[in-house]
């Protein structure tokens, strides 16, 4: 899996976006995907790509027994133990692919904005199906295949700078992407919206929810964010492990 939040420009530049400083409250999808999560009382969570451990936070908060956050970059786990430290939190640097997915451990297993950085996503769906127990809750945000087959993930613009549309290209031609983000080329992995629903459903989950993510209107006046609503950033899925 790649790494760069390891670098410390591109992490410190990663520090200063709205999400990092204000938490769940600070991430546009949020209103949407917090209404996804199933009871937590009493129960265990596994968190993939914890990055700074605000969902881990949050889980606790509902009533969560206990959660394991798991991210790839030491610099994100040291930042969640700082920020969102607590006793039946365990942080642990590890990549997702990486993880060994104890059978029959969690009830609930999230996973967000970390899953377009993995090739085959498939078998990690397969892995998070053997880790949930019987019912288990799988909630998932992934960048949107719209969005991952945009042409260096950027608007084309006019002669203004004001965007005129979102490029799609190579749409079915699965595999890694190079785009600019926060000042530093970063490869992620493009994935068809067939290839993600089929391969949740193929690996043994029924699909509860699938939204695009839509900023809310109380933030639409906000300069950039009404052009969130030209195309989809972001897919929120719940599903529940069937079989």
């Amino acid at each position: 899996m790649n790494n760069i939040y390891d670098d410390k420009q591109f992490f410190d530049e990663y520090a200063k976006m709205s999400r990092s400083q204000q938490g769940l409250l600070g991430a546009g999808e949020w209103h949407q995907f917090k209404t996804l999560f199933p009871d937590l009382n009493g129960k265990s969570v596994l968190d993939l790509g914890c990055g700074y451990g605000w969902h881990c936070k949050y889980a606790i908060e509902y009533g969560a027994e206990k959660v394991l956050g798991i991210d790839l970059s030491e610099k994100m786990i040291d930042e969640a133990k700082k920020r969102n430290d607590e006793p039946k939190i365990r942080y642990m640097v590890c990549a997702v692919d990486d993880y060994d997915y104890p059978a029959n451990s969690y009830d609930c297993v999230i996973s967000n904005l970390v899953l377009h950085y993995i090739e085959d996503i498939e078998s990690i769906f397969k892995k998070i199906h053997q880790t949930l127990k019987a019912n288990g809750v799988f909630l998932l945000n992934i960048e949107h295949p719209v969005f991952t087959a945009g042409v260096k993930q950027d608007w084309i613009y006019d002669s203004n700078g004001r965007p005129q549309y979102w490029p799609v290209d190579n749409y079915f031609y699965p595999g890694e992407r190079t785009t600019h983000f926060l000042g530093q080329n970063v490869n992620k992995q493009h994935h068809t919206l067939t290839q993600i629903l089929m391969g949740i459903i193929n690996s043994g989950f029924k699909l509860e929810v699938v939204e695009e993510a839509i900023p809310s209107a109380d933030i639409l006046d906000i300069p950039g964010i009404s052009d969130e609503m030209r195309r989809p950033m972001m897919l929120l899925i719940k599903s529940i492990k069937q079989q």
